[in-house]
């Protein structure tokens, strides 16, 4: 396959996706799995037909994707997925106003309300475990908003995690940069000790519907924590 010796203007970028094309390609023809090699740019630019810097070009975006691991004095490698790259598109489009933060929330609620129910027919006993733990150091952080969120984007996390769905916890991942701004607004507005209650109230009944074993509680108890804070979340960030 001959795609062109030499990269120029709109030309050479069209040759570049051609080469990502053929990359990506490779992997599904070969069947390769996370940390297989496949061949360097010399390979397959000779392949293609086309100059090392259309192939340097292609390796480096789908590196950039996390589709290959291209790290320095090693040959490439399959990469595993990662949840920074679709983070990097929803943070672009709720800050290019491409989708609205109410949107990006509709549809986390709707993930995790599944993904809290595989979690109860699917967790270990130590995620169970370490799910009520997280609930009790969000209480004894509660004056810390720094703390609180990174434990509430934890805790989250852990239940896509032992939902046993690999896309779950990366979808859900890639919602943490979103809640790193939105979770202490939020929490700003629950100013006495009763509502912050009820919001740790919340966060307690899904760990222990999880833990339980038990996914229609689970389904419920989440269900009834973003009811309790999206509204005040969207608020926050003025949806």
């Amino acid at each position: 396959m001959n795609l062109s010796p030499h990269p120029s203007g709109a030309k050479g970028n069209s040759l570049v996706r051609q080469a990502m094309e053929a990359v990506t390609g490779h992997l599904r023809e070969q069947k390769l799995r996370v940390g297989d090699t496949l061949p360097g740019e010399g390979h397959f630019a000779a392949e293609l037909g086309v100059s090392r810097a259309v192939m340097r070009e292609a390796f480096g975006a789908l590196a950039a994707l996390n589709v290959i691991d291209v790290a320095n004095g090693r040959k490439p490698r399959v990469a595993a997925i990662d949840g920074s790259v679709i983070a990097t598109s929803l943070g672009h489009a709720v800050s290019t106003a491409q989708v609205s933060v109410a949107q990006v929330w509709d549809v986390r609620r709707t993930l995790e309300v599944r993904t809290a129910a595989l979690a109860a027919e699917n967790r270990t006993e130590e995620e169970a475990a370490a799910l009520l733990a997280l609930v009790d150091a969000m209480a004894q952080e509660a004056e810390d908003l720094g703390e609180v969120t990174n434990l509430d984007i934890a805790f989250h996390t852990l239940i896509a995690q032992a939902s046993r769905n690999q896309l779950f916890h990366q979808i859900v991942s890639s919602f943490s940069p979103l809640m790193e701004i939105a979770v202490p607004a939020a929490w700003r507005t629950r100013e006495t000790d009763a509502e912050r209650g009820s919001v740790l109230e919340h966060h307690r009944d899904v760990a222990r519907a999880i833990a339980d074993r038990d996914p229609e509680s689970a389904c419920s108890a989440m269900e009834k924590h973003f009811a309790s804070s999206i509204g005040r979340i969207l608020a926050s960030t003025d949806a």
